[in-house]
């Protein structure tokens, strides 16, 4: 089996992250205590690539393959006592007391710094429970401290320690019109050059498209956090379906950041990279520009936010 290791850092990536388990989760049939509750019926479907994200623990008790990290002990707390808080294994949660205050460099340098040893033994020791690790999926912001700057430095960390593994990462960008603080851009800036040079698959999440299809598309007048949190973890599920799902396009990661007319780092930063040159997204989960019906948008149109 070829497993994925799932990390999730940060106020953002945690509370993405618990939503998409909790979508795996039913996508499996897997209840709050970590056992299959699902039917008969359906068993052998849900079961048959079940350890690509999880591992079968003792008493029929399955556990994600993930590691959740923070600088604060908030949101783990918070995660804990969450109706799907049970299933993942206690020592995966490593986080510290201070906080990195949405400061890049004490992600990244200081406080992040002295944590990221801790972080890197759960990380090791999941990889070690793997037949075949596959790769990692990293699931944060670039908008605060701990995910744009501890979070790009877990990623180059694993690059050196695993330089044959593929990395995947969904990140939140920030936007102008939903902003919490005014330093978000410069965090945001200082993680792209990490995920370029670490990344091999970067999945873009903007926050002002999510809003927009909330407002426009759901026709919800407040969003919430959670609504966007809803979203994203759909997209996720979608993206990451062909290789936990069995069927006849069985594509993992490295299969599917495969392109004959790969991206330069060169087009990439100097903004001359369109729609056409991504691929392998499945259409309905695609943020659409307003006013564009999804059932119109091909690859090759340019009415899809990037």
């Amino acid at each position: 089996m070829r497993e994925i290791l799932h990390i999730q850092g940060g106020q953002c990536g945690n509370q993405i992250g618990s939503k998409f388990w909790e979508v795996i989760c039913g996508e499996h049939g897997i209840d709050a205590t970590g056992k299959y509750s699902g039917d008969a019926a359906s068993s052998d479907l849900q079961l048959e690539r079940i350890n690509v994200y999880y591992n079968e623990a003792s008493g029929g008790k399955y556990v994600p393959r993930a590691v959740l990290m923070d600088l604060e002990p908030g949101t783990m707390e918070s995660i804990r006592s969450g109706p799907y808080g049970q299933i993942f294994r206690p020592d995966n949660f490593v986080h510290g007391q201070s906080g990195a205050g949405n400061n890049w460099a004490k992600g990244h340098y200081t406080e992040g710094a002295e944590l990221i040893d801790a972080v890197l033994d759960v990380v090791r020791k999941e990889a070690e429970n793997c037949d075949c690790l596959q790769g990692f999926q990293v699931c944060h912001s670039l908008g605060g401290g701990t995910g744009s700057g501890m979070g790009t430095l877990l990623i180059s960390k694993i690059r050196e320690e695993y330089p044959d593994r593929m990395m995947l990462t969904f990140s939140v960008f920030p936007s102008p019109k939903v902003s919490d603080t005014v330093v978000e851009p410069y965090n945001a800036t200082l993680s792209v050059h990490q995920l370029v040079e670490n990344a091999d698959e970067c999945m873009v999440l903007d926050n002002e498209a999510l809003y927009d299809i909330c407002f426009r598309t759901l026709k919800l007048s407040t969003p919430s956090f959670g609504d966007l949190n809803h979203l994203i973890s759909a997209t996720m599920s979608g993206v990451t379906c062909c290789p936990e799902v069995p069927g006849p396009a069985q594509l993992g990661p490295s299969q599917a950041s495969c392109k004959p007319d790969p991206i330069s780092t060169s087009s990439l930063l100097h903004g001359r990279v369109c729609t056409s040159h991504f691929s392998w997204l499945p259409g309905v989960y695609l943020p659409h520009c307003p006013g564009a019906d999804p059932a119109d948008v091909g690859f090759e149109e340019h009415d899809v936010c990037c």
